[in-house]
């Protein structure tokens, strides 16, 4: 009997792991194996972050598809999905469904879907009009937001069809992580914090994006009211090098540590006391979810899609972007009050338990499969059976 589940091609053309891979990875683990069959073509750095993680039955092609002249990557895309009998094709950012939604169209797959994840603040020129967005969009029948805020973005910015546009949030699997796990011996002293520092962390790629800069400043005003207060930062980025030297200029390196890119992140939330998510913008981010599942309260800015997670006052505190005073009061409020940190601890697992799990953000991008297809005539396979 033929294979009668629904065929799923993943398409990312970024070069680093980062938050949309990590929702890809979900959907990759999570998706029901007797309806779905997934796989991913990805540029071959990619593949090579996510390999370790990478659930076996699920076939990853490195492909480098990012400009307008990789002529052969975009055969071997077309090759990719004639030869896998794709019924859905799901890019994930806009520079990635620049690139496939319009292949997926002239192979006739019958569901493209696009994941765009983030305001692109960046844009300057004829880029902000989103004219380009709004052509290739042509190619796109349903557009999955990742936030509520990430929603009114399509719409009021884009200029996107609200009718195309449906809000998946983010999710996480919330099992890997306790409040109750504690860090392995020597962890701290190994990072030479005193045993009774206050430790803030800020996991994220060390690019102007997540606002490293803002937060040194608040800690250096920080430090003057509570000297016994570490940071450390985990990831890498273009910025490294940069943050060092500013950290440096600060008078913060005996309290500062940049320990790189690091795969046991639930030792690294029992290690520390707060996150601090000092974003210029986001879709919905990934940390704040996976901090609060680990009872650690954020202290965040309030932006895009960060707040619905990052709930001001009940599961966490939120300041404006690009503030460095607000980002040092909000710190020294929370990491000076323990019973307002518990009460934020507790609300804020609740909240994430309620409202962010994978298992959520997996039935509903299933259920858009299904539903996508069916609306379009086609057979889906349930189980071991097939329903119109």
């Amino acid at each position: 009997m033929s294979d009668q589940r629904i065929r799923i091609l993943y398409f990312s053309n970024t070069q680093v792991r980062g938050g949309a891979e990590e929702h890809i990875l979900t959907l990759l683990r999570g998706l029901d194996r007797g309806v779905f069959a997934p796989s991913l073509a990805c540029t071959p750095e990619v593949a090579e972050a996510l390999e370790p993680d990478m659930p076996d039955d699920v076939q990853v092609t490195p492909l480098r598809l990012r400009k307008p002249s990789d002529t052969r990557a975009a055969l071997e895309l077309k090759r990719l999905i004639s030869q896998d009998r794709a019924m859905v094709l799901h890019s994930h950012l806009f520079y990635s469904s620049l690139f496939a939604s319009p292949i997926g169209r002239l192979c006739r797959v019958p569901l493209i879907v696009e994941t765009p994840h983030v305001r692109e603040q960046w844009r300057k020129g004829f880029k902000a009009s989103y004219a380009v967005d709004r052509l290739f969009g042509l190619a796109v029948d349903v557009y999955i937001a990742v936030s509520e805020a990430n929603a009114r973005y399509l719409v009021e910015s884009k200029g996107l069809p609200p009718q195309k546009i449906l809000t998946i949030h983010n999710g996480c699997d919330l099992k890997r992580f306790d409040p109750g796990h504690r860090p392995p011996d020597g962890m701290r002293e190994s990072l030479g914090f005193a045993p009774d520092a206050r430790l803030l962390m800020v996991m994220a790629r060390l690019e102007p994006q997540k606002g490293h800069r803002v937060l040194l400043a608040a800690m250096a005003l920080v430090r003057q009211r509570m000297p016994n207060v570490g940071l450390v930062c985990i990831g890498e980025g273009a910025l490294r090098a940069e943050l060092e030297a500013q950290a440096a200029a600060l008078g913060l390196l005996d309290c500062v540590r940049f320990v790189g890119q690091q795969t046991n992140i639930a030792d690294w939330y029992a290690l520390s006391d707060v996150t601090v998510l000092p974003s210029f913008y986001e879709g919905l981010p990934l940390v704040a979810i996976e901090s609060l599942a680990a009872g650690r309260p954020v202290v965040a800015t309030a932006v895009d899609g960060t707040p619905e997670v990052v709930v001001d006052g009940e599961t966490g505190l939120i300041v404006p972007p690009g503030d460095s005073p607000s980002l040092a009061e909000a710190i020294v409020s929370i990491l000076g009050d323990v019973a307002l940190r518990c009460r934020l601890a507790i609300g804020g697992r609740q909240w994430v338990l309620d409202h962010f799990s994978a298992e959520q953000q997996v039935a509903r991008t299933e259920t858009l499969y299904k539903v996508g297809l069916r609306g379009r005539g086609y057979r889906v396979a349930i189980g071991n059976g097939v329903h119109a």
